[in-house]
């Protein structure tokens, strides 16, 4: 039978395609998801001063360039060997929360909204976030909201919404004044009732999504994700914890700037995003995840009042791990409500106020490593200097890379329920788009595209022939 072709895949950020293959019977046998632009960012920035890494990397993309700049930042940290002040960790964690708030609000009301309040087989006209506004405008307005705090905080803090420089080497450039402290402050109670009024109207609605919830990515892998001392999710300093699919931990306490010792890196030829492993799997294709459904799945506890209650009751879902990728929508939310939570409590520090925010040095080391959790999960940068302080080597590993294994498999279980022969309706295609979506991969941070965000769905014969597909922008 003739391939199925999904190309562009939609509402997902950057390019792809997807390619699912039937055999005789139009049973889905494999599938893959290719990312289609090639990975540029480790090669040119070579021979650029350590010092530009952090507002070049912020480049890479335009709906996460905090988490680029914050890595690249404790990587230059670390060639510089110093240790930055107090306060300019808690700025920096205060941006990083700001970041995972606009950034997970983009994801579930822009990206998701439209499959999860007009159904999955609605109009695909209308299926967008215009219908969501037309239709649901109080859950739109909320989405706006959501989305729009974040990007504020972000811009009082460095300046502006996208792209800033305001984290540095070394720490960050300028502190925090008392008024934007009390501003943002005065945001967030309305913030975190419209967070806690988005949880009451989504969990309900999880019963009318029992199927997708069974066949979304739903099998046994590993999870990743950084925690504190507690077990709590910890997204700028934590250790690496790693647990298996029934919530036994495997590895922790784990130095993520270590992340060589424990990740592998490898490539296939259909695709310019890598496929990272976790070395002591004991296979190189079993798969791990990161990102918030990984981060709930590992903590122990989270140490914030609502998102602690919800947390539990998150984890209430299954006696190990939580294992469906649906599921990240719904710990996506949860993680919004945490980081609300959580600029709070910075803000409410008087330390936070501090002029003692940068520490100021050359290089001292020749390498260095920085990792933090990204909205999407976990965010390696790696750079080598040369004795001018240039950059001679870099290597990133993204969350979309790290999820890489997961997603593929996730397509092809999905295919397997759904699809029976050539003839598939645009319902399904979209139900297996929605797999993707529900990791909300940055394919702009996995590839380092620019440009319009299509995504391409082929159904391909076991010759190899197209015989089906969609494609859209």
């Amino acid at each position: 039978m003739d391939p199925i072709i999904i190309d562009p895949v939609t509402r997902i950020e950057g390019h792809a395609r997807v390619t699912i293959q039937l055999d005789d019977e139009g049973r889905a046998t494999n599938a893959h998801f290719h990312i289609t632009q090639l990975r540029g960012f480790e090669k040119f920035c070579e021979g650029r001063p350590f010092t530009e890494m952090p507002s070049l990397m912020a480049r890479i993309c335009g709906i996460c360039p905090v988490s680029h700049l914050l890595a690249s930042a404790k990587a230059c940290d670390q060639i510089l060997a110093v240790t930055i002040p107090e306060t300019a960790v808690k700025l920096r964690q205060l941006l990083n929360y700001a970041q995972i708030v606009q950034s997970h609000a983009l994801s579930f009301f822009y990206l998701s909204s439209p499959d999860l309040l007009l159904g999955m087989d609605a109009d695909p006209a209308k299926r967008n976030v215009f219908g969501v506004i037309q239709q649901h405008p109080e859950r739109a307005k909320d989405g706006v909201h959501l989305r729009k705090l974040g990007q504020d905080i972000i811009e009082r803090l460095a300046g502006k919404r996208i792209h800033p420089s305001w984290v540095v080497p070394g720490g960050v450039n300028a502190p925090l004044d008392k008024e934007n402290r009390e501003e943002i402050l005065a945001m967030m109670p309305e913030a975190k009732l419209v967070m806690q009024r988005t949880l009451d109207w989504f969990k309900p609605t999880l019963e009318a999504h029992r199927e997708e919830i069974r066949v979304f990515a739903n099998f046994p892998t590993l999870f990743a994700g950084l925690v504190d001392e507690h077990g709590s999710p910890d997204h700028y300093s934590g250790r690496l914890r790693i647990i298996d699919s029934t919530g036994m931990i495997i590895a922790d306490e784990l130095d993520p700037v270590k992340y060589d010792d424990y990740i592998s890196e490898a490539t296939e030829t259909w695709s310019y995003t890598k496929f990272p492993a976790y070395k002591l799997a004991g296979h190189p294709d079993a798969p791990y995840r990161v990102g918030p459904l990984a981060r709930l799945n590992v903590a122990s506890a989270m140490d914030t009042p609502a998102a602690g209650q919800e947390w539990a009751e998150f984890r209430d879902l299954e006696r190990g791990a939580v294992l469906s990728s649906f599921y990240y929508h719904y710990a996506r939310l949860i993680e919004i409500l945490f980081a609300l939570e959580k600029i709070e409590e910075l803000l409410s520090d008087p330390d936070i106020l501090s002029p003692r925010v940068r520490a100021f040095a050359g290089p001292n080391n020749l390498e260095g490593v920085g990792v933090i959790e990204a909205p999407r999960g976990i965010l390696v940068h790696h750079y080598k200097i040369d004795d001018e302080g240039l950059i001679t080597w870099a290597n990133m590993i993204v969350a979309t890379g790290h999820n890489n294994t997961a997603m593929n498999q996730g397509i092809l279980q999905a295919a397997r329920h759904y699809i029976q022969g050539p003839n598939v309706s645009e319902g399904v295609l979209n139900r297996i788009e929605a797999v993707i979506r529900a990791f909300d991969p940055c394919l702009s941070c996995s590839t380092h595209a620019v440009g319009q965000m299509p995504m391409v769905l082929d159904v391909v014969d076991s010759t190899g022939e197209r015989v089906g597909g969609v494609e859209r922008n």
